[in-house]
């Protein structure tokens, strides 16, 4: 039988608050149960937003909650060669293509059209730049001109072939990455996106269980597709529902009377925090 091995990544652009402590103390405890390895990882490719802080201030909050994890700690700004290597590898495939749109460009191309199509994140990209020519995306690049990587779902898709993934609580998943569209995987000043770095490390750590919020479900559908296409291992999924104040609001890291630091300065004690989140000793 494979040892099971969780993983928290948690990414330091804020404290910790009580949702981040449920999500953390949960995949620990799968971990426990089974026998197996709990793993921390410090999602830190937003070099702009995330703070040396905040990554210590991760370490300290676990470690008063009283979780252990295995070390070292995957930090991915120190792998960012990792990511390139997968990203040469797509392109290799064909199932990449410079996109040299703006913000301002990609909404005046969805005005013109008259309306767009909506997907799991929002507005989906119109594909303008995927009919460029070889020789014309060679020479923008050539010239300087700033660029993302986005993959051509279509072609990606149809390459990976039918695929289906296993949440825990929903069950077999059919997975239909196409209603995201072209999604973007690097950028000039973020080498990687989350769907491939978070893709790209539960592989290489041997991750078997991904514990995370139910927000982030959907984005697996296209860590899936990533998955099929770089023969990477899939692992089985749980996402949990996420926690509300009594407004129902979900915790984010704004509120600072929830931060797992400003319990521990109004005298909380770990057993305390646990009850808030309704997770049993």
């Amino acid at each position: 039988m494979s040892t099971v091995v969780t993983r928290f990544a948690p990414s330091p652009t804020g404290y910790l608050h009580l949702g981040h402590a449920y999500s953390a103390m949960l995949a620990a405890d799968v971990a426990r149960a089974a026998k197996g390895l709990f793993l921390l990882r410090i999602e830190d490719i937003d070099q702009g937003r995330c703070r040396p802080e905040f990554v210590e201030a991760i370490f300290e909050d676990l470690a008063w909650l009283g979780l252990k994890w295995e070390t070292p700690v995957r930090v991915q700004s120190a792998h960012f060669d990792d990511y390139a290597k997968h990203l040469a590898r797509l392109d290799e495939m064909g199932v990449l293509y410079p996109c040299f749109c703006t913000r301002k460009d990609i909404m005046a191309e969805i005005e013109h059209a008259g309306a767009a199509p909506h997907g799991p994140d929002g507005v989906l990209y119109p594909g303008t730049c995927r009919a460029l020519s070889s020789d014309e995306r060679e020479s923008r690049i050539q010239e300087g001109q700033a660029h993302a990587l986005r993959l051509d779902m279509t072609r990606a898709a149809a390459s990976a072939g039918p695929l289906e993934w296993v949440d825990l609580g929903a069950g077999r998943q059919t997975a239909a990455p196409e209603r995201f569209g072209d999604v973007v995987l690097a950028r000039k000043d973020t080498p990687t996106s989350y769907h491939l770095a978070v893709t790209v490390d539960d592989h290489l750590q041997d991750i078997s269980l991904v514990v995370r919020g139910v927000d982030l479900f959907e984005a697996t559908h296209i860590h899936r597709l990533l998955q099929a296409l770089l023969g990477l291992n899939t692992p089985e999924y749980h996402h949990h529902a996420l926690l509300t104040d009594k407004a129902g609001r979900r915790f984010a890291k704004r509120d600072r009377a929830l931060t797992i630091r400003a319990l521990r300065e109004a005298s909380h004690t770990p057993d305390a925090v646990r009850a808030m989140t309704g997770l049993g000793r």
